[in-house]
């Protein structure tokens, strides 16, 4: 058991690190993401991880018809502007965030029920540094009380 022991100590730091990590990232999405739901009523879901320039996500939500619903996105200052495209069961991209000056944020309205998939990245920088960076980015959902 002895022998196990560093290996052990080191899973468990990893653990609370990873713990510790995303309860930062959920802070970030509580403090400055929410604040662009102004208007909406948050669902109560805060979708947040840290993610490195380069990387992408993906998050699958369904919205229901004659809802109208605000999408946020939003990251870190340390990040270039997050891009993000909305996409349908069929991939056709119902948003683009590129083809809205970098925009954080859609409203919407589906005539159907469905669910969308909701793609996020991380642009590698323009300015060459020795490590990519790391940073919060947030998913918010909100919707308009009738």
């Amino acid at each position: 058991m002895k022998k196990y022991l560093p290996y052990i100590v080191t899973l468990a730091a990893l653990i609370a690190f990873n713990q510790s990590v995303s309860a930062q990232c959920k802070g970030f999405a509580k403090k400055l993401c929410k604040l662009e739901l102004t208007g909406y009523i948050h669902d109560g879901n805060y979708h947040a991880a840290i993610l490195t320039e380069g990387e992408e996500a993906e998050l699958y939500k369904t919205f229901y018809s004659g809802q109208n619903y605000r999408l946020a996105v939003c990251g870190s200052e340390t990040l270039p502007p997050i891009e993000f495209q909305v996409v349908d069961a069929y991939k056709n991209v119902l948003y683009d965030n590129n083809q809205h000056n970098d925009s954080g944020t859609w409203d919407f309205k589906l005539e159907s029920s469905q669910q969308l998939k909701i793609v996020v990245k991380v642009p590698v920088s323009a300015q060459k540094t020795e490590f990519p960076n790391s940073g919060c980015v947030a998913i918010m959902f909100g919707f308009q009380d009738k």
